[in-house]
């Protein structure tokens, strides 16, 4: 049923040689800027609303999302759309509390927008966790998704898909910096927009159209809120656990947060980031509805994973499958680029100029920072291997899972940063190292060495996320009330307050219509 390689013809061949060619014009044109330095990790502060928002979408979205949001609307609906739809009201604190506040401040990095207010040492400690956070959350997660997905079309061994994948996606990272991947990424999330409407459209059309699908749709199915019962995702898990994974998502990570910092100015990355929130609406008909659909057309399939695959292989016509290749590139580089990006513009200013080689001029920074995107791609891959080994969870909690024991230092330390002025480098520290290590450790032992389908003791991922995010948050305010500040915050405390912008109307109308679209969308669909 999922044999694509069996369905190729030269039609489908046509269509991924076109696409890849069309691809390397793009990446060679837009790369004929050498900027170098800085500037080659921030396109020269020259991205405009569309570009940001495209580019955090593609970033965002991954041939994980691809995979996970079709598997889950089999198996449970529209439910997992929270996870999109939700999202808004942290991007807009992203856009209104964060973003003014990282784009005054003239920083190229959050590590050094921290090390700004607590020193050197928080920025050290705090570039290292967003490494291994990248390394994990973005590169190995979606590499895991593309070599899954690859695997389902060619059937050879994981490791072999995301080596063949991880080079790929490298290339344009490496050559060409953040303008190369934001403007590959225009190009390919409209490509992903019209295969996913196409195969949504071929899926209403084989059932009988949009009553016909609610007819033959179980109950529950088109509810984002569920009891809490439910042992999926029952709405107190949801409304308490995703709001820590989202913070640290959306807000405090350097592979979303670049495209801001690359903005022309405040408005077009407060607009950008309104934006990708207006993309997020469309997941639910271009990934969630390709898992009912596949429900419907396809019950009792033996592996639920398998539903984008099945959906793919027995709807899109003859000479239109190599579309399927191309989406699934196209995701995966829009993606990996960016993170190798981020990951590489993490290490290079926060750790290379910092500590090793402080006096580096443009060209030698630009080399490491190309070399640090090898030692990514190799390091992603071997990662990827070991999450194919996490057994007991479905696709897209695995995935989401990860962010939420990654995410509670992050969200706890970024919110106390910005919003109290008592917090501390002493609280920021100890977060960042102590409560990486329970957060990471409850991780691993959640994940790997007491399997939730072995031992059934634990809650729910989501809210062992939030009970991670409570516990360092009140040691974060324990720690602010009782220890003094350093004397470097003292000398420093002048050189962080700065002088922010405030919105414009075009991005005040921007969030208001989108809040009441939001509004009206939970409404229809609780």
């Amino acid at each position: 049923m999922n044999n694509l390689m069996d369905k190729l013809t030269i039609y489908d061949y046509a269509i991924v040689v076109v696409y890849l060619v069309a691809l390397i014009v793009i990446g060679l044109l837009s790369s004929r800027t050498k900027e170098q330095g800085a500037a080659h990790f921030l396109a020269g502060k020259s991205l405009s609303w569309y570009s940001i928002g495209f580019n955090m979408w593609a970033t965002n979205v991954g041939p994980s999302m691809l995979l996970a949001f079709a598997t889950v609307g089999y198996t449970t609906g529209i439910v997992a759309v929270n996870f999109d739809w939700y999202a808004f009201v942290y991007l807009f604190l992203l856009a209104v509390v964060f973003a003014p506040r990282y784009l005054a401040s003239g920083v190229r990095t959050l590590p050094e927008f921290m090390g700004k207010r607590y020193g050197p040492g928080t920025q050290t400690i705090l570039a290292w966790y967003s490494l291994v956070k990248m390394m994990i959350s973005w590169l190995s997660l979606s590499l895991f998704a593309g070599g899954f997905l690859v695997r389902q079309i060619l059937g050879i061994p994981m490791w072999q898909s995301v080596i063949v994948l991880v080079a790929l996606a490298g290339v344009f990272a490496y050559t060409g910096g953040l303008r190369t991947v934001a403007k590959i990424n225009i190009f390919q999330m409209i490509l992903l927009i019209a295969v996913s409407a196409l195969l949504t459209f071929l899926g209403l059309s084989e059932i009988g159209g949009l009553q016909a699908l609610a007819d033959r749709t179980p109950d529950g199915y088109w509810s984002l809120i569920k009891p809490a019962n439910d042992s999926d995702y029952p709405w107190y898990a949801i409304a308490l656990g995703y709001p820590v994974a989202a913070i640290a998502f959306f807000c405090t990570d350097q592979a979303m947060v670049q495209s801001v910092l690359g903005a022309k100015n405040l408005e077009q990355g407060q607009l950008g980031v309104n934006f990708i929130a207006w993309l997020k609406i469309l997941s639910l008909p271009l990934f969630i509805l390709t898992g009912i659909i596949c429900y419907i057309l396809f019950p009792g399939l033996d592996d639920p994973s398998l539903a984008y695959m099945t959906m793919v292989t027995n709807l899109f016509p003859t000479g239109l499958n190599g579309l399927v290749i191309v989406v699934l590139i196209a995701v995966l580089v829009g993606t990996i680029g960016s993170s190798l990006n981020s990951l590489s513009t993490v290490y290079t200013m926060d750790i290379y100029l910092k500590h090793i080689n402080p006096g580096a001029d443009s060209r030698r920074v630009t080399q490491v920072g190309r070399y640090t995107i090898i030692v990514g791609c190799f390091i992603s891959v071997l990662v990827a291997v070991a999450i194919d080994q996490i057994k007991g969870l479905n696709l897209f909690d695995v995935f989401q899972s990860i962010l939420g024991f990654i995410a509670p230092p992050l969200a706890v330390i970024f919110l106390m940063a910005v919003l109290w002025k008592r917090t501390n480098k002493m609280a920021v520290n100890t977060l960042l190292t102590f409560g990486a290590l329970l957060s990471l450790g409850t991780g691993v032992a959640y994940l790997w060495i007491f399997p939730k389908d072995v031992y059934t003791f634990w809650p729910h991922y989501l809210m062992l996320s939030f009970y991670l995010f409570l516990a360092l948050l009140i040691l974060g305010i324990m720690l602010s009330l009782v220890v003094p500040k350093s004397l470097y915050e003292k000398e420093n405390e002048m050189a962080f307050s700065f002088q922010m912008e405030k919105p414009t109307a075009k991005v005040k109308w921007a969030w208001g219509i989108l809040f009441a679209v939001m509004v009206l969308l939970y409404l229809v669909f609780s």
